[in-house]
């Protein structure tokens, strides 16, 4: 919208331009002078200058006042064209603004035959007066030409005007969808990396709460990692906005494995070694992510002794499998599941969960091509 607005303000700074087109009204006052043509003439331009000032800001605002106005121009130029020929700029003003205000071609075309139509009465009329009062057929034909082309080729620039600015308003649509989507992405990242990071402090804290007394060294231990991680989340939620969402597959595998420790759950790794070297950097974050959201919500819901982590490669598919035989009481889907479900489908996956003797989470990614 913003760039709308520019360019509105600069076609109205171009439009004061073109008064200087008034100038052939001046030309006939000059070659025959006199103080009646005079007088007329000036009379003349600061009507039109009166009216040029009102269509301005109506056109600012698509008033409808606009095609009174337009007609107003062409009215100054009949009643000036029989003593001052070069009248003839007021119909190439009224000419120039129909495009810009009628969208139908049709309608337009239709006016710029009336408009001539109606000149070429007017100089048929005055033809054979002479002295003050008298239009030449040379001035007639040229009035009719300077409408025609002029007229015309303002239909063609209207045309292109209004297609730049459809384009222009789709540009900024698609920039605003662009910033809601990205605003969505940090939402999702800040919600797994805090949700996570703030889970492990709850739990190290409680921890520390409840052996401080009896085991003073590992409480403070615990304290210690509570400093730590602390620390991390502070980085990871920086490198969320900046982008970079995770810290890779097995380094999050890694972290998964001491947060289940902590909350007294075993992890059962599969014992073939996780490779990622043919994930892209898009597959390996939403499948860290995934890791770390599927744990979060193990630590902070299931009572879990259990879980197993497995990923494969069968059938064209890369599998991610998170199995755990404790309880989720809740059965809805959260922010986390959501933004996890979104992420896997953004690459052409699928993402199920089955609550049956404790939750499986199973996330299957296409295979790409080039890659075993």
């Amino acid at each position: 919208m913003s760039s709308i607005v520019h360019n509105a303000q600069r076609n109205k700074r171009w439009a004061w331009m073109w008064i200087a087109y008034t100038g052939f009204f001046f030309i006939q006052p000059i070659l025959e002078p006199s103080v009646r043509i005079w007088l007329l003439t000036l009379a003349a331009t600061l009507v039109f200058l009166g009216l040029y000032t009102l269509y301005l800001r109506a056109n600012d605002c698509a008033h409808p006042v606009r095609f009174w106005l337009i007609g107003a121009f062409f009215l100054l130029g009949v009643i000036c064209f029989p003593w001052n020929n070069g009248a003839s700029t007021f119909f190439v003003y009224t000419a120039a603004f129909i495009p810009f205000v009628i969208t139908s071609k049709r309608i337009v075309l239709s006016l710029f035959v009336l408009e001539t139509l109606l000149i070429a009465a007017e100089g048929y009329i005055f033809r054979a007066h002479h002295g003050f009062i008298a239009i030449p057929w040379p001035d007639t034909f040229i009035a009719v030409f300077l409408v025609l082309i002029i007229g015309g080729s303002n239909v063609f620039f209207a045309e292109q005007e209004r297609a730049d600015s459809k384009l222009r308003m789709a540009q900024e649509e698609v920039e605003a969808l662009a910033a809601l989507a990205e605003r969505e992405r940090i939402a999702r990242d800040l919600h797994d990396v805090l949700g996570h990071t703030l889970s492990v402090i709850v739990l190290k804290a409680e921890l520390a709460k409840r052996i401080i007394a009896t085991d003073p060294a590992r409480a403070a231990t615990e304290i210690a990692d509570v400093e730590t991680i602390g620390r991390t989340a502070l980085a990871e939620v920086r490198e969320a906005i900046g982008g970079y969402r995770a810290r890779g597959l097995l380094a999050e595998l890694e972290a998964a494995r001491g947060i289940l420790a902590s909350a007294g759950v075993t992890l059962l790794a599969d014992p073939k070694p996780i490779d990622a070297s043919g994930l892209s950097a898009a597959e390996e974050t939403v499948l860290a992510l995934a890791i770390r959201e599927a744990v979060t919500n193990i630590v902070r819901h299931a009572r879990a002794k259990t879980c197993r982590l497995r990923f494969i490669t069968e059938q064209g598919q890369r599998k991610l499998l998170v199995e755990d035989d404790g309880e989720h009481p809740l059965a809805r889907e959260g922010n986390g599941l959501r933004g996890m479900r979104e992420r896997v489908e953004s690459l052409g996956g699928s993402l199920r969960v089955e609550r049956e003797h404790g939750t499986r989470l199973l996330i299957e990614i296409p295979l790409r091509a080039g890659t075993a």
